[in-house]
């Protein structure tokens, strides 16, 4: 009888030991994982050629296929506030593509605009057009006040994506990009500063972070003109950022 008590007790331990543990991952079973963007092109292309811009995306091991959102933006070096934004096929293998041409020598910047798994991120290369940007400060560097891609601390930048054909009474996304040292910036508080020129009407526009480092809000305009928005960025880390852009409101 006392053997029957003594299997039944090492048996009870072993079950409950068993069950402290299960479905609990140690230290070295957890994987950190992290969003990644591998962004493919040429170094150099001929005007007109059409080039492909691809971006292979992954989360740790793994291909991504569903990312939210996968954006291209480029625009020639000295003129960052004319840009074009075409959107990424999903080719259903963890790969996003788009093919473009470029109409006029220069060198090119390019952001991969790129949304997943709750995290953004905006991987940036160059492509050289051309003869490059011989005249590329030229024929664009002049004539434009806004500024972007740009801080005066270091590692930081921001980004607005200036909205396009923006009509009255239409409401618009508002959409922010915040890096600290190639890593998004997480936390901060956005507001938009709305001015119609000329005007002592002003609006203002809190922003929420749906994703790591983007910062979004909405606005409709009431009236036609030219507006002002002012990007405001602070952190509890002392930071305090701000850049003007220029909207047409039709």
């Amino acid at each position: 009888m006392k053997k029957y008590i003594g299997l039944l007790m090492i048996l009870l331990v072993g079950a409950l030991a068993a069950c402290g543990n299960n479905g609990e991952k140690t230290d070295a079973d957890e994987e950190v994982k992290a969003l990644n963007v591998d962004f493919q092109l040429p170094e150099h292309a001929d005007v007109g050629e059409v080039v492909e811009l691809k971006a292979i995306v992954t989360y740790g091991d793994e291909l991504v296929k569903d990312a939210d959102k996968v954006e291209f933006e480029y625009w020639i070096q000295g003129n960052e506030k004319e840009t074009t934004t075409v959107e990424g096929k999903n080719n259903d293998d963890g790969t996003y593509t788009a093919d473009v041409t470029f109409e006029a020598d220069g060198v090119y910047e390019i952001y991969a605009h790129t949304t997943a798994r709750m995290v953004h991120i905006m991987p940036k290369k160059s492509i050289t057009i051309g003869e490059g940007n011989a005249t590329a400060h030229e024929e664009h560097g002049e004539g434009h006040d806004n500024h972007d891609h740009s801080s005066h601390v270091e590692g930081f930048t921001m980004h607005f994506m200036k909205p396009e054909d923006v009509q009255v009474n239409k409401e618009i996304d508002l959409t922010l990009h915040l890096v600290m040292n190639d890593e998004p910036l997480e936390g901060a508080t956005v507001r938009y500063q709305i001015n119609r020129d000329g005007t002592e009407e002003y609006a203002w526009v809190d922003a929420n972070e749906p994703a790591s480092g983007e910062y979004k809000g909405s606005h409709s305009f009431d009236k036609e003109g030219t507006y002002t928005i002012v990007v405001h960025v602070e952190n509890d880390e002392g930071l305090h950022e701000h850049e003007e852009y220029t909207v047409e409101v039709k």
